[in-house]
């Protein structure tokens, strides 16, 4: 079985378990990718989760496009199920947990209970992200520009990567489209390489940019995703991905 298959909660919840067939591996560390699109390093008991975007659905209804106000609490719900697959001791939220400066203030005060606790059951760390430069700290857990573990910088923007050292970013919310028996089958992904991974957006109403763009082809020439379907986690090279 390729994953630890878990029961929705509810229909907007995304299915959870970590793949042991496919592993991710930057600077000799074994990584394992989440269906939820999380990343687990047992190595350091690590859970990581990039670009949550917290009451993007209600920065949406200031604008005018009203979609349903549950972003936050289904993104949450996700995160619990993450959680109980891998039962991290520590927590990284990888930038752009919150959809902007205010949406603190925004959260029901039920979600925002159930993130405080989340957070407290864990020695959590925020990656300061362009949307949430400087995220709440009535939270709990604490703030960094880049948080090292080993021979890993996680942080929020793809960037430079010292010597020595490999990369874990988010961001840029990737996707990849591969065809399969005549199908054309779209999916978020992580991609990466041997130095550099970026993970896919984890929250409920956060788009996804396909890997054949440009942002992309800027950081990686030959690379793989890792395609997150219904019941398992796929790999593919470059060279099967439209």
């Amino acid at each position: 079985m390729l994953f630890s298959p878990k029961p929705r909660t509810n229909s907007s919840t995304r299915p959870c378990g970590l793949s042991r067939s496919h592993k991710i591996t930057l600077g000799g560390v074994e990584m394992l990718p989440d269906l939820s699109g999380a990343l687990f390093i047992p190595e350091f008991r690590t859970l990581i989760v990039a670009d949550l975007h917290l009451e993007k659905g209600s920065s949406l209804a200031r604008r005018g496009v009203h979609v349903p106000p549950y972003d936050t609490r289904a993104s949450l719900a996700q995160l619990a199920l993450a959680i109980a697959e891998s039962l991290p001791h520590h927590l990284v939220f990888l930038g752009d947990s919150f959809h902007d400066g205010e949406a603190r203030a925004r959260i029901d005060a039920a979600d925002l209970a159930e993130l405080r606790r989340i957070v407290a059951a864990h020695d959590t760390v925020w990656i300061s992200g362009n949307h949430d430069p400087e995220p709440p700290a009535d939270v709990g857990g604490r703030i960094a520009e880049t948080l090292i573990l080993g021979p890993l910088a996680l942080r929020h923007l793809p960037g430079e990567i010292p010597a020595g050292m490999c990369e874990i970013a988010g961001h840029l919310h990737p996707a990849a489209s591969v065809v399969q028996r005549g199908h054309r089958i779209r999916c978020r992904c992580f991609i990466g390489d041997g130095r550099r991974l970026v993970m896919p957006a984890f929250g409920s109403y956060t788009g996804a940019l396909s890997v054949s763009a440009e942002p992309f082809q800027a950081l990686f020439r030959d690379y793989h995703v890792w395609m997150l379907g219904g019941k398992a986690v796929h790999k593919f090279p470059a060279k099967a991905v439209r």
